[in-house]
């Protein structure tokens, strides 16, 4: 539990991510910044809040598929039905009970509105925000979902945790689009988190074949956290992985018209972003797989009525198969209106430096 005013930090903090525009395109930060850095701001009736984090770590190495660069790597927190659902539920019940026993008013909060969810939690005592900018727990590890319960009641606060990451860097030096400019900072413009969901527009084209098999978020920094070992049984979210989540085979994925799209990942956090955006992170995958049996997939995706995959698609033809690609220009290119793509194109077609030629 904390109180509302126990983040004083957050506010210049806040201000110089968003100055330092490493925020990207993700325009709702700092159009709701002074809301999201002072909870007073969000609802000023509010005299405590109460912040609840669940382990919801993997049984198996969820790294492990990224080497098999013929399946999609999905990250954990969205193999399974939306967390929101699941937090928020859990959350109205302890906010029910806490009514029920004391009175008072109660709003719960689940990464939905401008709630700083991560500094509220380390005020709270629940964990520290380790060097990845994730909350780490001595009891729960790394792999954490949050939640904040407001409420008017005026309840004592808990001490705040300390820092345990000590000399640690495993989570800076395995990211692999080094998005970490120094420990406890993040670059969201080069994470590929940000990349695959957040982003709206073709991914830069230096940190496409970084990216590798990742086609939705990036587990990477938490899952190399030492103090993942730690995690007790027993506090697990519980978040089935559907099997058809686990691995996904890249072709079949490429192939998902709209309604396949949507039949796929109802209930998934990834039915957010939208069809056009998630066979983007599709295209680089296949990109990034050195199978040329792949070029037949990048190809007919070429006619794609969305840009963003059509843009896609030309970079990973010309990954996996560069005369194939230039066949196809003699067509698509001219008839191409849109400037993104016609650059697109051009650079697809220019001669490539050896380090971005596929493996």
């Amino acid at each position: 539990m904390v109180r509302p005013d126990a983040i004083p930090l957050a506010k210049p903090r806040l201000r110089e991510f968003l100055s330092a525009g490493a925020h990207g395109d993700m325009a709702w930060m700092a159009a709701n910044a002074e809301r999201r850095s002072d909870p007073r701001a969000l609802w000023p009736e509010a005299r405590s809040i109460v912040v609840l984090g669940m382990n919801y770590g993997p049984d198996d190495d969820p790294l492990a598929i990224l080497k098999d660069r013929n399946r999609g790597a999905i990250s954990v927190y969205a193999q399974g039905d939306d967390y929101h659902d699941l937090i928020k539920s859990r959350l109205k019940q302890i906010g029910r009970w806490l009514i029920d026993r004391a009175g008072g008013d109660i709003k719960v909060f689940v990464d939905t509105a401008p709630v700083m969810e991560k500094p509220l939690a380390a005020a709270a005592g629940l964990g520290w925000q380790g060097k990845h900018t994730n909350l780490v727990s001595r009891e729960l590890g790394s792999w954490l979902f949050l939640g904040a319960l407001f409420t008017t009641l005026d309840l004592p606060a808990d001490a705040p945790e300390g820092d345990h990451c000590g000399q640690c860097r495993a989570c800076l030096n395995v990211c692999p689009t080094a998005a970490f400019p120094a420990p406890y900072r993040l670059d969201a413009r080069r994470c590929i988190s940000y990349l695959t969901i957040e982003h709206k527009r073709q991914i830069p084209r230096e940190l496409r074949p970084m990216m590798g098999n990742r086609i939705y978020g990036c587990d990477d920094c938490l899952a190399v956290c030492p103090w993942n070992k730690f995690a007790r049984a027993g506090h697990e979210a519980k978040l089935a992985a559907r099997d058809s989540l686990r691995a996904p085979q890249l072709a079949a994925l490429a192939r998902l018209d709209d309604a396949a799209f949507r039949a796929l990942f109802t209930k998934s956090a990834v039915r957010r972003i939208g069809r056009p955006r998630f066979v983007r992170n599709v295209l680089i995958a296949l990109g990034n797989s050195g199978n040329a049996d792949f070029a037949a997939e990048a190809e007919r995706l070429l006619d794609d009525e969305s840009p963003l995959v059509r843009g896609a698609a030309i970079w990973a033809l010309g990954r996996l198969d560069r005369a194939r690609l230039e066949t196809c220009a003699k067509t698509r290119r001219d008839n191409e209106g849109n400037p993104e793509l016609i650059a697109e194109w051009a650079a697809a077609l220019s001669p490539a430096p050896a380090e971005a030629r596929p493996p």
